[in-house]
């Protein structure tokens, strides 16, 4: 497994307001992925990021674009050398996973034949504007837009770029989990995975996870 970031080198960080809690201590991490959080910081691919600008698609299997919100995550989203290296995966036919607000990277970054969006005609979720209006709504008084990455919302957005856009059920609260699958909802087109948030990610790991065996 390797991870990048922007530069290289030095290892990427989690929003610290999703480990201590967005509102008096809620609306964070739960105890277990928190969990998982640290032993991930203490793995030595993790410790030594390659810099996007250093990739070379072709050697690698898979590709998965984490989410996230707020303003730390525009570096990410909106990196124009990012964007050409996941168009140069995208092209090699692998699986491709993406998640709450990393669809956007795929809904940004163009086609090397048509120009258009890497998901343009692509069945997709991403985090639907339900909850990304809700957790605004909710937390705007304290926070102000820290839920609120960019002006438009990531649905919209990813909507905009052509995509066919599937929202799920209806879910605010219940998350999947390594046993029940029954809250959580991702939508698999071909070698590409997505899902919504969170909520969704033991899913999401299993299916992105069958797509990388061999056929």
């Amino acid at each position: 497994m390797v991870f990048t970031a922007e530069h290289g080198g030095q290892p990427p960080q989690a929003d610290p307001l999703l480990l201590t809690g967005v509102l008096f201590g809620q609306l964070g991490a739960e105890p277990e992925p928190a969990r998982f959080y640290r032993q991930l910081t203490e793995a030595a691919e993790y410790r030594a990021p390659i810099a996007w600008a250093d990739l070379e698609p072709a050697l690698f299997d898979g590709l998965v674009l984490p989410g996230g919100h707020a303003p730390g995550m525009r570096q990410y989203l909106g990196s124009p050398v990012l964007r050409e290296k996941v168009a140069e995966f995208w092209a090699l036919d692998r699986p491709v996973g993406a998640i709450c607000h990393g669809v956007l990277v795929l809904a940004r970054a163009q086609d090397q034949g048509t120009g258009r969006s890497l998901l343009a005609g692509r069945r997709t979720t991403c985090l639907p504007k339900y909850m990304e209006r809700t957790a605004y709504f909710l937390t705007a008084w304290r926070r102000g837009r820290y839920y609120r990455t960019y002006p438009a919302y990531v649905q919209d957005e990813v909507v905009a770029s052509g995509a066919a856009f599937e929202r799920g059920p209806v879910e605010l609260s219940r998350r999947g989990t390594a046993t029940d699958d029954t809250p959580a909802f991702v939508v698999r087109d071909g070698n590409y995975v997505s899902a919504r948030w969170p909520g969704d990610a033991y899913l999401f790991a299993r299916t992105f996870a069958e797509l990388l065996k061999p056929s």
